[in-house]
């Protein structure tokens, strides 16, 4: 893959601020006709450059909601592992992220609840139920101090 240029570059910010925007829309943004936007969008996906398009869903926090950190541990770091861990974390929408760590956790993950009590039924029903977990260790957050989602 080669060096991405200024326009490169210009044309991936308007995608991360708005995904939706129209070829001829971003085209007119960064200064190029649709025909040739089009091309260098093309060129970036095939290139691994942009990977794929996604929705970003609002908190699902009301006023009084509570983000949930935990950190979990497995109880072998194999392939196989991770594999079977992964896949059942995508089939539970109550867990909201979750990435793969270096250091004392395997994963990180984040719950958002609405108190303690729909806590403990996630932790009960679904966390402690996940495949070859040894160790959960879970922090409620206080409150929100910067998010990297722009709200509109």
């Amino acid at each position: 893959m080669q060096a991405l240029d200024a326009i490169d570059r210009n044309i991936l910010r308007h995608l991360r601020e708005n995904a939706r925007l129209s070829n001829a829309a971003l085209a007119k943004a960064v200064g190029l006709s649709p025909s040739a936007c089009l091309r260098r969008i093309n060129i970036l996906e095939q290139s691994g450059v942009i990977r794929g398009y996604t929705a970003l869903v609002g908190d699902s926090l009301g006023e009084d909601g509570i983000a949930v950190i935990i950190r979990i541990s497995l109880e072998k770091q194999t392939e196989a592992s991770f594999s079977r861990f992964e896949s059942a974390v995508r089939r539970h929408p109550e867990i909201r992220e979750c990435l793969l760590m270096t250091g004392d956790s395997d994963y990180l993950l984040r719950v958002d609840v609405d108190s303690a009590h729909e806590f403990e039924r996630i932790h009960n029903d679904v966390l402690s139920k996940l495949p070859g977990v040894q160790r959960i260790h879970s922090s409620f957050s206080i409150r929100n101090v910067l998010a990297s989602q722009r709200k509109k």
